[in-house]
């Protein structure tokens, strides 16, 4: 790639590529080749002026040995990085604005006054239809505000008025649409499918192979928490698949043979088969964005009442004009109350104030699902945490592995593991079959269907035999497994440090995979921060053996513990604490998190957690630190404080220009011009980052 460096710093280089410009579609393949070398730490580029910022870690020598190899016409990139960068988005209303503009300046300095008085009115017909049209359905809203306000005006052949208020008023809804869009687009992307590879069912098995190689009418099989990753019909099988993610609604819909799925949804309980129709996971993105523009959750409860507030004051507002005039009799004061309006504000600055602080959690690797959990995150007084995966690090790694069956080595032990456990990725299953993997152990199909069993452990059969894996309780409690009589002394000195994992066949116990689970290094830190932050109550729950959740509470410096626990003693604990008036947050990554996670104010996911609880969740934080946390608090703080201040400032400034306009110094232009502008710089104010780091 030919290029030319114009300016540097430590780390950080600007290129100019040699041509005049990119196509859109150029500067998407570009940025994504960039972002995906470990080497690069930020990447920006420019399609109008052909430039490329880029932040790097290693040497520069490297850097510019890697822009010189490149050739960005043999860049493979996915459809689905042209299809969510937002950059066409984004060049479509600045020209929008820029057009908007000098077309203004154009017409007022250019085009003849009796041409000009023409478009004004013309273009004044649009807002008093609106206006009309809320009258007519009896409703006394905005644009009966802004209709009445142009329309005197035209009527006073007081056509520069006019034209400001229309011209202000256009920008506004333009930086609106703009943020709104944006926001939206950013939120969409973030929910956008992650998925690598899916199971392929065949004459022989069942072959996992990545989403690259699926074709039409291949036969995939989806299991128990897992999300589906292409529009199909069920060929085999019964599930409960939750749509959510399409429909808003959580309540799982039953899906059987001939039943359509759609990609993206999750399959709740059951397991199917279903034949893809749709290769590319189609229209999966537009469904995401209709859900996000049609869905209520975008709104805080402080955004709709700043709504309703608006809306309720346009009477006052047209009751103050008739009330000036009435006690003036000066056309002009009254004017001037006419064009000042505190609703305009209100109700461009509060959506735009959540927007923004969803798309910049999103920049921090948070996605959040709507702007009522921002409020409740602000509001909460008591988080309840998962432990394995959440606490502790989210890729625990198999410490030692006991064979409790003279004719399985550890080796084998590992690899019946892992062919069970690969069928439903947890954080300690993910590691058995890590574990396997690093050992050169290939675990090909031995086994009949499988079963989970959610917070217990895994059921199927191998020759002929009962195979479980799972937890103490399930195979020695639930399935009264027994130990080899000459090898109970081998288990009683199992190091305690470890989590456990427990294989047996037929009712005996045949191997124990130890799991090392540390303590992410953040944990204490972000505890102590979030009691300083104001949460009164942080309380830990874990299906682990009292023993364990007990020194990893004490090591995290949490207010309670809770061992042994179900999925559903963690919703009822959640239920019994708002029911006394609690705001409660969940935080987990797993299957049996999922009651949990519906059940609280605000439930949260590890990325890289199982698939429905991602779904389920209203916000997912990065999986590589717990530090998001802080941040998504600070931001929820920091936005009902913006909406507050917002709300404040808008009704003092719009109430003295008010003032000034009775008084009679200010013309109504002058009033149209300051609340306006005001109008647009809050908004402006409102799309500035909360966080400034």
């Amino acid at each position: 790639m030919k290029c030319v460096i114009k300016h540097e710093t430590k780390n950080r280089i600007r290129v100019h590529l040699m041509k005049e410009k990119l196509s859109i579609k150029e500067a998407d393949s570009l940025e994504y080749i960039l972002a995906s070398y470990d080497m690069v730490s930020f990447v920006k580029v420019y399609e109008r002026t052909a430039d490329v910022v880029i932040e790097y870690k290693k040497s520069r020598d490297e850097l510019i040995a890697l822009l010189a190899s490149l050739d960005p016409q043999k860049i493979d990139v996915p459809e689905s990085v042209y299809q969510t960068s937002g950059r066409e988005l984004n060049r479509l209303y600045q020209d929008k604005l820029f057009f908007k503009v000098a077309f203004r300046l154009v017409k007022r300095n250019i085009i003849p006054m009796p041409f000009r008085t023409a478009i004004t009115v013309t273009h004044s017909l649009k807002y008093i239809k609106e206006g009309a049209k809320c009258l007519w359905h009896k409703k006394l809203e905005v644009p009966v505000l802004d209709g009445t306000a142009i329309g005197a005006s035209v009527l006073r052949k007081d056509y520069k008025t006019a034209g400001n208020v229309m011209f202000l008023l256009g920008v506004g809804e333009l930086l609106e649409e703009w943020t709104h869009k944006k926001s939206i687009n950013d939120l969409a992307k973030t929910m956008s499918l992650n998925i690598g590879s899916v199971w392929l069912k065949t004459d022989d098995g069942e072959i996992n192979i990545p989403v690259s190689e699926v074709k039409e009418n291949d036969k995939i099989v989806v299991r128990m928490g897992k999300t589906i990753p292409f529009d199909g019909v069920v060929c085999e099988g019964e599930a409960m698949v939750n749509q959510a993610s399409l429909t808003g609604e959580s309540i799982p819909v039953a899906k059987s043979k001939d039943g359509y799925v759609y990609s993206g949804t999750v399959v709740e309980e059951g397991e199917i088969v279903f034949a893809v129709k749709a290769v590319s996971g189609t229209g999966r993105y537009d469904k995401i964005v209709r859900m996000i523009e049609e869905s209520e959750k975008l709104k805080s409860d402080l955004e709709s009442k700043a709504e309703h507030l608006a809306d309720s004051l346009v009477p006052y507002s047209l009751a103050g004009t008739a009330v000036t005039y009435l006690l003036t009799r000066n056309i002009t004061k009254a004017m001037s109350v006419l064009m000042v309006d505190f609703s305009c504000a209100l109700k461009l600055a509060m959506p735009i104030s959540v927007l923004s602080a969803i798309r910049e959690a999103g920049q921090n690797k948070i996605t959040v699902k709507g702007g009522k959990f921002l409020e409740a995150m602000a509001e909460a007084d008591t988080i309840i945490f998962d432990k394995t995966g959440t606490l502790t690090k989210a890729k625990p790694t198999v410490a030692k592995v006991y064979s409790f069956d003279d004719s399985k080595d550890e080796a084998e032990i590992l690899k019946i593991a892992a062919c069970l456990e690969e069928h439903f990725p947890h954080s300690m299953a993910n590691a058995v079959v890590e574990e396997a993997a690093i050992r050169g152990i290939e675990h090909e199909e031995m086994h009949t269907k499988v079963e989970y069993i959610v917070a217990h452990g895994i059921a199927t059969s191998i020759d002929g035999k009962k195979t479980i894996i799972g937890s103490y309780h399930f195979v020695f409690e639930d399935e009264k497994c027994v130990i080899p009589d000459d090898k109970k002394d081998i288990f009683d000195n199992i190091p305690p440090e470890y989590s456990q994992l427990y294989l047996a066949m037929d009712g005996v116990l045949i191997g124990v995979i130890c799991i090392e689970d540390p303590l992410r290094k953040e944990a204490k830190d972000v505890i102590d921060k979030l009691h300083e932050m104001g949460f009164n109550k942080l309380v830990m729950m874990t299906g682990d053996s009292e023993r364990t959740a007990r020194a990893i509470a004490a090591e995290v410096g949490v207010d309670e513990f809770y061992a042994e626990v179900l999925p559903e003693d963690k919703a009822g604990y959640i239920r019994k604490a708002r029911e006394k008036g609690h705001r409660v947050i969940m935080i987990g990554d797993g299957i049996n998190d999922s009651p949990a996670l519906s059940e609280a104010d605000v439930g949260i996911a590890i990325s890289e957690g199982a698939d429905i609880a991602r779904e389920i969740a209203d916000i997912t934080i990065g999986a590589d630190e717990l530090y998001g946390l802080i941040t998504l608090k600070e931001i929820s703080n920091l936005l009902m404080e913006r909406i507050k201040k917002n709300y404040r400032q808008i009704v003092f400034f719009n109430a003295g220009f008010i003032l000034l306009g009775v008084t009679g110094l200010i013309t109504p232009t002058t009033g149209a011009f300051l609340h306006n502008s005001s109008t647009v710089a809050f908004s402006l104010r409102s799309m500035t980052k909360l966080i400034d780091k």
